[in-house]
């Protein structure tokens, strides 16, 4: 995506109207198509009039959508892939491995200890209420979303029987949904790039009437919805790939903030799973 459009658009966002902030909603979810299309075929597949896409680069400060596709033609050319990333992580840390691990590990320690900041806690707050109330609970992540998304249902599967993972293995991962209904609650994990199977989740989910807990990148993430609640981590790192490590915190804090200690349902079923753990003898004795 173009930096310049990123920046704007954080600004702007709020203030568009509706059909703007569809336009730009997809623009922003599709930076390569917006480089590669023709603005008619990106009017058409973001849902809008052609004439839509004109008024959002007008709106955001362009001459006309010409210079908007630019802005993401100039980003496509300049963007170096993972093999890129990873070379020009490389040639930053040629001098010692051990000054690159202390590096990653400060930055990572840093990301975790700002999420206490801002908002940020109190949409923690937000979308634990939700999901404790939720009548059923699907939780979504794809490739290194994944694992925040399975331990989150992992989790609230120790305390309830409401959660379940929409996992794609064998092509059936999002049949449950047929199921969803009004109230119940999709808590999906992703960051750029977003992956196309995860956003047209998100888009039925809400047809379908459930409230969208997203944990995400940006503001402008096509995961996030208006009457949902958005959870925004930082992902920055100085490996070739992304750090989920503030994601997997925030997760584990949301568990927490559901299973409340002092709620008798939980800790029945919390001591339940001890007898069951008990009985199979799942756990290696403790070495005195």
């Amino acid at each position: 995506m173009s930096p310049a459009f990123a920046q704007t658009l954080v600004m702007r966002l709020e203030s568009l109207p509706a059909q703007l902030q569809k336009a730009a909603r997809w623009v922003a979810a599709n930076p390569q198509e917006v480089a590669l299309l023709s603005m008619r075929e990106q009017a058409k597949r973001a849902g809008v009039q052609p004439a839509t896409m004109t008024r959002l680069a007008q709106a955001l400060g362009y001459d006309g959508y010409e210079g908007l596709r630019e802005g993401h033609r100039a980003a496509l050319r300049q963007a170096p892939g993972l093999a890129g990333q990873a070379a020009r992580r490389a040639s930053l840390h040629a001098e010692s491995s051990e000054l690159a691990a202390q590096e990653m590990l400060r930055n990572c320690g840093a990301q975790v200890a700002g999420l206490a900041a801002g908002d940020l806690p109190q949409a923690m707050v937000r979308a634990a209420g939700m999901i404790a109330q939720a009548r059923q609970v699907y939780c979504l992540g794809m490739r290194s979303s994944h694992a925040v998304a399975w331990h989150v249902s992992y989790a609230l599967s120790l305390i309830s029987d409401r959660a379940r993972l929409l996992d794609g293995i064998g092509g059936t991962g999002f049949d449950a949904l047929a199921q969803a209904q009004a109230g119940d609650v999709l808590f999906v994990c992703g960051v750029a790039p977003y992956t196309r199977a995860v956003v047209e989740v998100v888009v039925q989910a809400r047809a379908r009437g459930l409230q969208v807990v997203a944990l995400t990148d940006t503001g402008l993430s096509p995961l996030i919805c208006p009457d949902g609640v958005a959870m925004i981590v930082p992902i920055a790192s100085a490996s070739f790939l992304h750090s989920m490590a503030p994601a997997f915190a925030l997760a584990e804090v949301l568990v927490a903030l559901v299973a409340r200690g002092d709620d008798p349902a939980v800790l029945a079923r919390l001591a339940g799973l001890d007898r069951q753990l008990a009985a199979f003898n799942t756990y290696h004795p403790d070495i005195i």
